[in-house]
């Protein structure tokens, strides 16, 4: 808001290449003051500060034990993906060691075809439910920001939310029979043929092309409000004298909501998605399960569903555990890449 501001004075006043060394240089201000203040940031954290903090740091030290013992101390088990694992052997150092054989297993031949559209279908509903589900979360938090009755307000906001305390297999067998046929509930089909979109109902969990969509819409159904609370978080910290200043030059409300929410909202958007973006080969896994069926496996099933099926179903442990660090692997590089995105083009970043 305030480049753009200075961009359009100083256009006015003297034209177009005075406004973007300007723009360039308060871009430079910016980085430099955000440098700077890390590295007071940095300076002030001392043993005193640290022993003033006691209080604090106590609190927080189960959190620490609860994160190492329940997600670094199980890792040890990754040592199954470099064995012939058999669970009647015994201790699982008690079992024949076979190398990398296992990832070659997983990552050529045929378990290699099957594993590459595990993935595909792994990132293709993730990105989907992804994009779906923030654009969705920005749009409804932007509307109910410009909703001013407070009661009519919280009771959307209640009926947004409630969809997000229904466990998934709820949410699966209501969007079972949703997309059923209409003689067994299937309202969607019912209100597509009211308005004469389809001349016949439609199958939709028997069809693969669906599938996606499917999973991203009941995402977005399910945790639409729940996302929504901390755009609204940021928004209520935005500084609402930037809201006068702009009424009094006549922005109206659509221009309140692109150049001030938006732009006052970005660093959380940016932040969620960098946070989000560690999640994009782990995409629900009950969705997949419960909705998938033989019919529309080769789009349904995800990394997940694979080291179930793999791990307990076939019994072949370590293969599903070369999967599981596969995903693992690939997530961190993911989480670190739109880190240093972030960082590169000036945007808040977690580290």
């Amino acid at each position: 808001m305030t480049d753009t501001k200075v961009s359009k004075y100083v256009t006015a006043a003297g034209g177009l290449e005075t406004a973007l060394p300007l723009a360039t240089s308060s871009r430079a201000s910016k980085r430099k003051a955000q440098k700077n203040s890390a590295q007071g940031l940095k300076r002030k954290i001392t043993w005193d500060r640290v022993w003033a903090q006691r209080a604090l740091i106590a609190m927080a030290v189960p959190l620490l034990l609860y994160q190492i013992l329940f997600k670094y101390v199980p890792a040890y088990g990754w040592v199954i993906a470099f064995q012939h694992y058999r669970p009647g052997r015994g201790s699982i150092w008690n079992q024949q060691w076979v190398g990398l054989d296992n990832f070659r297993n997983l990552f050529t031949g045929v378990n290699g075809e099957q594993f590459g559209n595990v993935i595909i279908n792994t990132l293709g509903q993730s990105v989907l439910s992804l994009i779906v589900g923030t654009i969705g979360a920005i749009v409804l938090a932007l509307l109910l920001n410009e909703v001013k009755n407070l009661p009519f307000k919280r009771v959307l906001q209640n009926i947004t939310y409630m969809p997000h305390f229904l466990s998934w297999v709820i949410v699966a067998s209501l969007a079972s029979v949703a997309l059923s046929l209409p003689s067994s509930g299937g309202f969607i089909n019912q209100a597509l043929l009211n308005l004469h979109l389809i001349d016949h109902p439609i199958l939709f969990l028997t069809q693969p092309n669906y599938f996606w969509q499917i999973v991203a819409g009941t995402n977005l159904w399910k945790e639409l409000g729940w996302n929504t609370i901390l755009y609204l978080a940021a928004i209520t910290a935005i500084d609402p004298t930037l809201y006068e200043a702009a009424e009094v030059d006549g922005a109206g409300r659509y221009r309140k909501m692109f150049n001030i929410t938006l732009p006052g909202i970005r660093p959380t958007i940016i932040v969620l998605l960098i946070i989000n973006s560690g999640w994009i080969l782990s995409t629900n896994f009950e969705l997949p399960y419960f909705l998938g069926n033989g019919l529309v496996s080769q789009r349904a099933e995800t990394i997940d569903v694979f080291v179930l099926r793999y791990g307990y179903q076939l019994g072949n442990y370590s293969v599903a555990v070369v999967a599981g660090i596969f995903k693992t692997i690939v997530a961190i590089i993911l989480v670190g890449s739109a880190n240093l995105a972030a960082k590169r083009f000036n945007q808040e970043t977690l580290v």
